[in-house]
């Protein structure tokens, strides 16, 4: 079996990562893939480095009618047995017409939540013979589109436990960002984009700071909204307690010295900050919406708070710095549900078994 996957977003994100996890585990298993991308992609470069297949074919957006051509032309010499897109930049709307139009069976993993008219899925997703939510919650917002549930498969976002340290020394956080071993440290990993609410943190951490003095919150990311949350926390009076670290490919080697990751996204369809977190042992406080919900269970492995309750997110941080043996309970109990729900092999193993649905019924 040989599997062209098309990812065509230009950063390697979290959804990227597992587009690269995915082909790994199935060259173990024996099947062959060509990873599609655009050229000087973040994407493509880490593919090469795993030593993935790469073509790279230009993408302008998912209204680069000339990608759909372009692909076509490469599927046509290339002639895998199914097109696997993953992305929405470009990928699954143009991707899947290409596909249509060499005559090869498609696949598509959904990763957002965003509700789309049902005219415009109609058209988006014509193309596929499968329809692959990674969660729950984002299989419900493709069914409120009209998406057929024949169609639809749900397989999570893996998160490769075994990867990442879980015993990070300290003073990495020392070296790399200056915070001291009394200090309590807080992660947030997100792009810095609205719907993250990193806003709702620096709303409670002037009143976090005043019983806690040596709170440190480093914002892993990059975004169109750094500049507007550096100024918020410069309004608050916080800034001292607050790094805005940009995107780093060596988080995983030590996310486990921070204390916690809080993840105040107002929307999200699962969340591969919040398993990775988890992976490292950290315990995690979330919003309660449809995806986090997944991705964190209420009070085993982390904290779920109401959806814009800021009172009650300043509560539960303050409650896990004052009590350093729950964290360690809710932290030891996600590394163990990451290791059994979100493995890699799980993940793997479903997606061959829709590869094999859509080739032989």
């Amino acid at each position: 079996m040989k599997i062209a996957h098309v990812e065509c977003g230009r950063h390697f994100y979290g959804g990227a990562q597992q587009v690269t996890w995915l082909i790994e585990g199935l060259a173990a298993k024996g099947v062959d893939s060509v990873l599609v991308c655009p050229p000087d992609s973040e994407v493509g470069a880490a593919a090469r480095e795993s030593n993935i297949t790469v073509a790279n074919i230009s993408c302008a957006g998912e209204h680069d009618a000339g990608f759909a051509f372009r692909l076509y032309r490469f599927l046509c010499g290339e002639r895998p047995d199914i097109v696997h897109c993953h992305s929405r930049r470009g990928a699954d709307f143009p991707g899947g017409w290409g596909a249509l139009a060499a005559r090869i069976p498609a696949v598509v993993t959904r990763r957002v939540d965003s509700r789309e008219a049902p005219t415009a899925a109609a058209i988006r997703y014509r193309p596929f013979a499968k329809v692959v939510a990674i969660s729950e919650n984002v299989a419900a917002v493709l069914t409120a589109s009209n998406v057929r549930p024949r169609k639809l498969s749900v397989i999570r976002s893996a998160v490769d436990v075994d990867n990442i340290e879980v015993n990070a020394d300290r003073s990495r956080l020392r070296d790399e960002f200056g915070i001291g071993g009394n200090a309590f440290a807080i992660a947030v990993v997100a792009q810095l984009i609205k719907r993250k609410g990193h806003r709702f943190l620096l709303d409670v951490l002037p009143g976090l700071l005043a019983e806690h003095p040596g709170i440190k919150v480093v914002f892993f990311g990059e975004g169109s909204g750094e500049s507007q949350l550096r100024a918020l926390a410069a309004r608050l009076g916080c800034s001292a307690a607050v790094q805005f670290a940009g995107f780093r490919h060596d988080l995983d080697e030590y996310l486990s010295a921070f204390d916690l990751l809080v993840h105040p996204a107002d929307k999200e369809g699962l969340g591969v900050a919040i398993l990775k977190a988890s992976a490292a042992g950290l315990p995690v406080i979330a919003f309660n919406v449809a995806g986090c919900r997944e991705a964190v269970q209420h009070l085993k492995t982390g904290v779920l708070v109401p959806l814009g309750n800021v009172h009650e997110l300043q509560t539960a941080i303050g409650v896990l710095i004052e009590e350093p043996d729950i964290r360690a309970e809710l932290g030891a109990a996600g590394r163990q549900r990451m290791r059994g729900e979100f493995s890699l092999a799980t993940m793997v193993d479903s997606y061959l078994g829709v590869y094999k649905e859509v080739l032989h019924g």
